[in-house]
């Protein structure tokens, strides 16, 4: 999954926004072979993003291509980005990194129905040990992969750790590196 969110912080232009990444991300885990994605219309909604709007950001830079605008049935895309294929796409695992991002960047357990407050939340959980909970990432990194601005980061961590995702976290000053626990049962 860290894999995958650092790809895509190289991949798309900084001002893509939260919804769009969110919706790059479950694409690049679902892709096939062809480099080709199906959505269906329950996903989307469980991503409880704006789809259209994603889908356009990411026709502008042209990382995707969808065959006809998201409907109500969901949406059909090829992706355009080569670099994906040494990504190991369609393997099973990656379906289930999938729907374990969608499960666990749902606002439900984020506490938050932005985007831009869910995807630091998915990112930390991601780069976390199982066993602990604990993790720790270089501040401009986390910043850089979740697509944010550095006056919105303790913003973001705060929101997370006011809604329960977090147990706490600390800026080490000699490092600037990001040390968390993610809350109990998360």
């Amino acid at each position: 999954m860290g894999e995958i969110l650092g790809y895509l912080a190289v991949a798309l232009p900084k001002d893509i926004s939260a919804g769009a990444r969110l919706l790059a991300l479950q694409c690049a885990l679902r892709m096939n072979a062809s480099m080709q994605v199906e959505l269906p219309a329950g996903l989307l909604r469980g991503l409880r993003i704006e789809a259209v709007e994603a889908c356009r950001e990411l026709e502008r830079t042209r990382w995707l291509t969808t065959a006809d605008s998201p409907r109500a049935a969901g949406i059909t895309a090829q992706l355009l980005d080569a670099t994906l294929l040494a990504q190991s796409p369609a393997r099973p695992d990656r379906r289930r990194a999938a729907d374990w991002a969608l499960h666990t960047g749902c606002p439900a357990r984020i506490g938050a129905t932005e985007p831009r407050l869910r995807l630091p939340g998915l990112y930390l959980a991601a780069h976390s040990d199982p066993s602990s909970g604990e993790g720790r990432s270089e501040c401009d990194r986390i910043i850089r992969d979740c697509g944010m601005h550095h006056q919105g980061f303790h913003g973001a961590l705060s929101h997370l750790t006011a809604t329960g995702i977090l147990e706490g976290w600390r800026i080490c000053p000699g490092s600037g590196d990001v040390h968390w626990t993610l809350a109990p049962g998360r």
